[in-house]
């Protein structure tokens, strides 16, 4: 194994190994990708406060995550096409999460089925859904997470309307992929994927073909990917989804304070400040600085955790401080997958835990459940009134 010190070793890695259109789907923002960049550059704009002569031995990161222990606070984020990332991605995925004792959240756009994952991983892993029309689908998905024992069901609920990527569309990235002379001949650059995806029969999206209503085959997934989704969306249809699932359930993508209220009127036992990676509407703030003001709004009332943009151990630490009970990581487990499968995705796991430790430790902390503000310096009006 090469040595990996940092989680931009492993997207170096993944970007020779894994197709074009693939690598782009996952490192890619909408319209001119400025939230895409600023999740991850406004973290650089906190600052950490260094403390000396204070007892750092015995450092424990655990914690725990809607009640549910976790070895750090960190989760797994939902990520689409993961199995075409790399073969049975989702399974490697899940079950390196499963062993290093993390949340793995499966997307509804997945690769391998709710039932793969289930089949090959031996702890409850959580199911993402997303705010469909389909009441009769809809009600299935949430019973089969059900049978699969899912431990919580993750709505995420800021895709009413698909951001416009340009990177998909001149991939032809969609649902199923539309293959070109120029992604082809790519491919077949990346032997190992090739010959990866070529050992396996789950190449197509396992929670919808067969499963959703005209859906037989992945030739019949685009007319309904393209009526699927449900642009009237409003909070009295996520009650309905609530009525649904009646297990732990976390609302993902949740910008505004008062979007924060709401969930919390609907019954949600945590909620994900987050926006999409920067993969929706672009010109939005990070989720950085979104998330002091909605933890200030909701006060003890909801659990907020966070994600787009976390790289890094440091990047979890300051997302602790300013108040989130957990953060979620996507594409730095991603470039882990693609780069070396499961023991990628563990590495990378391990690369935010090391950096996670030290920092705290250098911070003056030893249990991550004591980090507060007072460990950061943070610029004014960093996250203040925006008028």
């Amino acid at each position: 194994m090469p040595v990996i010190t940092e989680i931009e070793d492993l997207k170096r890695i993944y970007k020779r190994r894994v197709p074009k259109m693939f690598y782009d789907y996952c490192e890619s923002g909408s319209w001119t990708q400025q939230t895409f960049r600023e999740n991850s550059s406004d973290f650089d704009q906190i600052y950490l406060r260094q403390r000396v002569a204070v007892d750092m031995a015995g450092r424990s990161t655990k914690t725990q995550m809607i009640g549910q222990d976790v070895a750090m606070p960190v989760a797994l984020a939902p990520v689409g096409l993961t199995g075409m990332q790399h073969y049975d991605g989702e399974i490697f995925a899940a079950r390196a999460a499963e062993k290093f004792g993390v949340p793995f959240t499966l997307s509804t756009m997945s690769i391998c089925s709710i039932e793969d994952v289930a089949s090959n991983t031996s702890k409850p892993f959580w199911m993402q859904v997303y705010t469909l029309k389909d009441d009769d689908f809809m009600q299935r998905l949430f019973d089969r997470a059900k049978a699969a024992k899912c431990a919580a069901a993750v709505i995420t609920v800021d895709l009413q309307l698909l951001g416009q990527r340009h990177k998909d569309l001149k991939n032809g990235l969609s649902a199923p992929p539309k293959l070109t002379p120029a992604s082809v001949a790519n491919m077949m650059t990346k032997v190992p994927w090739g010959l990866g995806m070529l050992s396996t029969k789950r190449r197509f999206f396992g929670n919808i073909v067969g499963h959703a209503k005209g859906v037989t085959d992945p030739s019949s997934l685009s007319t309904w990917t393209a009526e699927a989704f449900d642009q009237s969306l409003d909070w009295d249809r996520i009650r309905q989804f609530r009525k649904m699932w009646d297990g732990p359930l976390i609302i993902k993508g949740i910008m505004d304070p008062r979007d924060a209220l709401e969930a919390c009127n609907v019954g949600a036992d945590a909620i994900v400040v987050s926006n999409h990676g920067g993969r929706q509407l672009d010109g939005a703030i990070s989720s950085i600085r979104a998330l002091e003001p909605i933890v200030e709004a909701v006060g003890d009332k909801i659990e907020v955790h966070i994600d787009s943009g976390i790289r890094s151990g440091q990047d979890v630490l300051k997302a602790v401080a300013m108040g989130a009970k957990g953060t979620w990581i996507g594409r730095a487990w991603v470039y882990g997958l693609g780069a070396m499968g499961q023991a990628g995705v563990t590495k990378s796991l391990e690369v935010i835990h090391k950096e996670l430790d030290m920092s705290m430790g250098l911070c003056g902390r030893r249990d991550i459940k004591a980090v507060d503000r007072d460990i950061l310096m943070v610029p004014k009006g960093f996250a203040g009134d925006w008028s």
